[in-house]
């Protein structure tokens, strides 16, 4: 166990409020919550100080909750910047998810052509009269710590009616800036991996507030466990000479926790020993499961389905189990928790493989936990937080996303993707369904751009959507595939009324989704040989921070679609 950086830090706000003389008048904008700003508000007020504290996260979305009244109104138009460093639609994401959130009133984004860093409010009543207001956005257009150039939110402040302001370096900031600096001056070796697992512990007096839209909900502390993830992960891939953005980087298991304190701001970063227990909880019916499931429940669901065990081995010594039934039909392999944080694909998986258990001549593998690692880290930091998304998880111990390893390039480390070899070698399958998640609420980077850099397609939910992979000459197998899913998919209650929402929220705040839309449903279909079986399904369901009933409706679907997705395999083998 090594420390390599470790400090506290003074809270911006109480800077703010020591510095303050009375008669002083000044806006400021902060990483803070609402509570704590409305409190350094009350304490400046009580010195004689006229202050208003608002948002740098997200404050076009803070405005409304805070300070503007929509009665009267019907209608809203907000133009916003544009910016040369930047998505064209990234202040209009930013934005987001404002058009649920304004009720039905009618809401229109219009790009301005200016990259001014404030957003035009244009509010329309319904007998003609009309306001305007100006909603500043602080950002800073600066080299990230990837080296790339980003524009990024900031602290501002506006002393005494100003015009402009000056950029204000927030504690939020300041922590972020200088553990990233700390990491990249350490000397780590020229050889992957890194370390073990590199542990990121801040803490942070701010609360989570959950905005009236689906899972919504503002975050600072999930913002800066995304944030320092994929920052240090681009960091490390630039030492290895990786692409950025490149899956196959393995430098260890980078584990920011972003913990809530009382009142102080402080980070230790430290090099520790990967764990090799679980974090279970209790046995849950699988089929009404409203959690992810304990890992000694999907291993004793696994043995009542039978069949011929095969195991692989992860980097801390964890078990991968899958079984194989052999029948006489068109054989597929089942998959899930590749992506560990990714919740709904493994008791989906568990529940179709039950049920295909007991029909005749039924034909497949079942991996219902592929990255196990990854899934003990995520049972320990929702013991935290459970309605983050922690992508932190989302990796092997390695560091790398499981689907990148190959026998031609893993060499010593080929570990948990065994399992995959080994399920298409004792099967012959040519169809591989392979159950994903992605985000069930906004996922954002605010001190790298904002937009999630190589991920922005995730950024927003779109509803539950299905991408087919397959190599060359298998194109109409593919189209037949999700044409038969999407039909059988289309006719579960409510699914696609829930897709249509969500894709209507995401064109409003994003544009077009980029999908072809088949049966109702939003699919990607591409010729991909990175996959050894000629044809992949994958599915892509908002799962990531989902509970209660939101995740039975995940897991439904997902195996209702294992289940049609083998039904319609007969179908197209049997006529091929």
């Amino acid at each position: 166990m090594t420390v390599i950086f470790e400090k506290s830090f003074e809270p911006t706000l109480s800077r703010l409020v020591a510095d303050a003389k009375p008669g002083q008048n000044f806006e400021a904008w902060t990483f803070d919550d609402r509570q704590s700003r409305e409190r350094a508000e009350r304490a400046l007020r009580e010195k004689g100080v006229h202050a208003r504290v608002r948002s740098a996260y997200k404050p076009l979305v803070n405005a409304f909750i805070e300070d503007i009244d929509l009665q009267d109104v019907d209608s809203i138009e907000i133009r916003y910047p544009v910016h040369a460093n930047a998505p064209d639609n990234r202040f209009r994401l930013e934005a987001y998810p404002l058009a649920a959130m304004v009720g039905d009133r009618n809401i229109v984004f219009v790009a301005r052509a200016d990259n001014d860093f404030h957003y035009d409010v244009v509010l329309k009543g319904k007998v003609g009269e009309e306001r305007q207001l100006k909603v500043l956005v602080p950002n800073h257009v600066h080299v990230d710590a990837a080296g790339e150039t980003s524009v990024s939110p900031t602290g501002w402040l506006i002393r005494d009616n100003q015009a402009a302001g000056e950029r204000l370096l927030t504690d939020y900031e300041q922590l972020f800036e200088e553990t990233i600096s700390a990491v990249k001056h350490f000397d780590w070796g020229t050889s992957e991996p890194y370390f073990e697992e590199l542990n990121i512990r801040v803490t942070l007096p701010v609360t989570d507030e959950a905005l009236p839209v689906g899972d919504e909900v503002m975050s600072l502390r999930e913002a800066l466990h995304e944030d320092f993830y994929f920052s240090l992960l681009e960091f490390f891939q630039k030492k290895s000479g990786w692409p950025l953005g490149d899956r196959g980087l393995k430098p260890g298991q980078i584990v920011p926790q972003i913990l809530q304190s009382a009142d102080d701001i402080s980070v230790r970063v430290e090099t520790q020993p990967l764990t090799s227990r679980f974090w279970d909880g209790p046995e849950q019916q699988l089929d009404t499961a409203t959690e992810p499931l304990a890992v000694l429940q999907i291993k004793t669901e696994l043995g009542l389905i039978g069949g011929e065990v095969f195991e692989a081995v992860t980097r801390s010594g964890r078990s991968v189990v899958a079984r194989y039934i052999k029948g006489s039909d068109a054989a597929v392999m089942i998959s899930g928790g590749q992506h560990a944080n990714e919740t709904t694909g493994g008791a989906g998986a568990l529940r179709a493989a039950k049920r295909l258990a007991k029909v005749a001549g039924a034909h497949f593998t079942i991996s219902p936990l592929e990255n196990p690692d990854g899934y003990a880290l995520h049972q320990r930091l929702r013991r935290d937080s459970p309605r983050h998304m922690y992508h932190a998880a989302r990796y092997t111990a390695l560091g790398d996303d499981l689907e990148y390893r190959t026998e031609e390039n893993a060499g010593a480390y080929l570990f948990e993707k065994k399992i995959r070899f080994q399920a298409e070698k004792l099967s012959g399958a040519q169809l591989h369904v392979n159950l994903h998640g992605y985000p069930a609420h906004e996922w954002t980077r605010p001190l790298s751009g904002y937009v999630p850099r190589n991920f922005a397609m995730w950024t927003l939910p779109k509803g539950f959507f299905l991408i087919a992979r397959y190599h060359a000459g298998w194109a109409m197998q593919a189209e037949q595939l999700l044409d038969k899913v999407t039909r059988h998919l289309g006719a579960i209650p409510g699914l696609l009324d829930y897709n249509d929402r969500q894709i209507a929220l995401y064109e409003t705040h994003a544009g077009e989704t980029g999908f072809r839309i088949i049966n109702g449903f939003p699919c990607l279909a591409d010729i991909d040989d990175r996959h050894t079986v000629p044809m992949t399904l994958i599915t892509e369901y908002p799962d990531e921070t989902i509970y209660g009933k939101e995740f039975v409706a995940g897991h439904t679907a997902q195996m209702e679609t294992v289940l049609s997705a083998y039904g319609a395999w007969q179908e197209i083998m049997a006529s091929s």
